[in-house]
């Protein structure tokens, strides 16, 4: 799947401890797996219950997945979004947006 970050989520992959981004970059291989899942079923798949892919209350369109349940608390929001493949055209992408602990769904 291919992504693209805002500077939000940068800045704070920069706060992460060393463990953290660990976690987050398992997490997120995982997560790469399930979107081209759900893309290739055009949204028929269900997402892994392991990453609580869930769309974030009053933040339309945008998403938040938990990469971390224990020590501490992991999560990232997200949305879709499209980028041009090798030929121009447009294809699904995930924009990572924020990443932390769950306070970060207050600001997504």
């Amino acid at each position: 799947m291919r992504f693209e970050r805002t500077e939000f989520f940068k800045a704070d992959y920069k706060k992460l401890s060393d463990n953290q981004r660990e976690k987050f970059r398992v997490g997120a291989r995982a997560f790469n797996s399930a979107c081209d899942s759900f893309v290739e079923s055009k949204g028929n798949a269900a997402w892994p219950s392991t990453l609580r892919v869930k769309p974030v209350v009053n933040a339309p369109g945008v998403f938040e997945m938990t990469w971390s349940f224990k020590g501490p608390d992991g999560r990232a929001t997200w949305e879709w979004t499209s980028v041009p493949d090798a030929h121009g055209q447009l294809a699904p992408a995930v924009r990572w947006r924020r990443l932390g602990s769950h306070q970060i769904v207050k600001k997504p």
